[in-house]
């Protein structure tokens, strides 16, 4: 069950988290391919981010087994020609892929920064997130390199400025989550040692 952080920190970050995904989704960011990404990352990843840094407990379906598939093939899935184009023409059809988008990123943080599965140490957390960087990147760099525009309302160019922004932002949330759970693997650590000098 989750529950609401205490203090300062958790009750802003869950403010500001809700204030970028609402900002977000009503902002009219469509009409360039980098534009609408920033719109797609605030949505599924940075708001999402924010908001699990506000609260604590855990969601059953935010299992590590079940988030990231589910993420990555959101991602993925919604990136496809076909499903992209249908998205910028029909408005309800917009707006399920930003709730797919958010509900994804919300349970992709949501299996990495609050209550998991024993097992799920942050070592193992780890590769993880090496996998959901790894997913980014490459649909980044698809954009990137591409010689062709996949959509037809965007140039080459515009595309490519869309990949460079999904690469630098995953770049740097990326960076952030792995020093932290480097941070949270040298405290188990020592925990474990405390407890064995302790027996």
């Amino acid at each position: 069950m989750l529950h609401v952080r205490s203090g300062y920190p958790g009750r802003a970050s869950l403010v500001l988290g809700t204030v970028l995904v609402v900002g977000a989704d009503v902002a009219p960011l469509a009409g360039r391919f980098s534009t609408h990404m920033v719109q797609h990352l605030l949505l599924g990843d940075l708001g999402p981010l924010l908001l699990v840094l506000g609260l604590t407990g855990s969601i059953r379906l935010a299992h590590p087994f079940v988030a990231l598939p589910v993420w990555s093939a959101v991602v993925v899935g919604w990136h496809l020609t076909p499903l992209y184009d249908a998205a910028l023409d029909h408005v309800w059809l917009h707006q399920l892929e930003h709730l797919c988008f958010f509900v994804a990123g919300f349970l992709l943080w949501a299996s990495i920064l609050l209550e998991s599965p024993p097992w799920f140490t942050a070592a193992r957390k780890l590769p993880y997130v090496l996998l959901m960087w790894l997913v980014s990147l490459a649909l980044s760099q698809v954009f990137i390199w591409s010689s062709h525009s996949y959509y037809s309302r965007y140039s080459v160019s515009d595309q490519r400025a869309g990949g460079g922004v999904m690469l630098i932002e995953g770049s740097f949330v990326m960076l952030g989550v792995v020093v932290w759970l480097l941070l949270r693997v040298l405290a188990e650590s020592e925990a474990r040692q405390r407890l064995l000098e302790g027996r």
